[in-house]
């Protein structure tokens, strides 16, 4: 299992409104070229996400399904990936102070994924999701400063 956390200096609130509009998560998703289509009532469970992915001209069509949906706090999809197998994607916001831990867990469900599971390929996973989490909170943050009309808020330390 690739599993990664990043404090978004967002509200949960904030964060939650993102993960709500499916058409937005070619924007933040590493690797997704386009989002083909996006259910009317998404994230509502068994909603379904049509992503394009992929790298240059070797692309794929994915399919994501919301399996469990906590509004506000968690939400957890189904990634199809034909003839790859399928890969689980929970994502969890936790209140942080005024932010949002945001904890992103990855594992294969089905395919060769499962076999060629590992230190290997949770790496490779880790490093994607990073990048994609910190897009994800670039926007947030961005989206959060233009809302308050000004300047990013900063947290005390202390």
């Amino acid at each position: 299992m690739a599993r990664n956390r990043r404090l978004i200096l967002s509200s949960p609130s904030e964060v939650w409104d993102l993960l709500c509009e499916g058409r937005r998560y070619g924007e933040w998703v590493s690797g997704t070229q386009q989002v083909t289509a996006a259910d009317p009532h998404w994230p509502e469970v068994g909603a379904r996400l049509h992503v394009r992915v992929g790298l240059g001209p070797l692309v794929l069509d994915d399919t994501c399904i919301v399996r469990i949906c906590e509004p506000g706090r968690r939400l957890e999809l189904e990634a199809k990936a034909d003839p790859f197998g399928a890969a689980r994607i929970a994502m969890n916001l936790i209140p942080w102070g005024e932010n949002t831990l945001f904890v992103l867990d990855w594992h294969p469900l089905r395919g060769p994924g499962t076999r060629m599971h590992g230190l290997p390929v949770d790496y490779l996973v880790s490093i994607r999701n990073g990048m994609m989490l910190t897009k994800l909170a670039r926007i947030a943050v961005r989206e959060h400063r233009d809302s308050a009309g000004g300047a990013p808020r900063h947290t005390r330390s202390g």
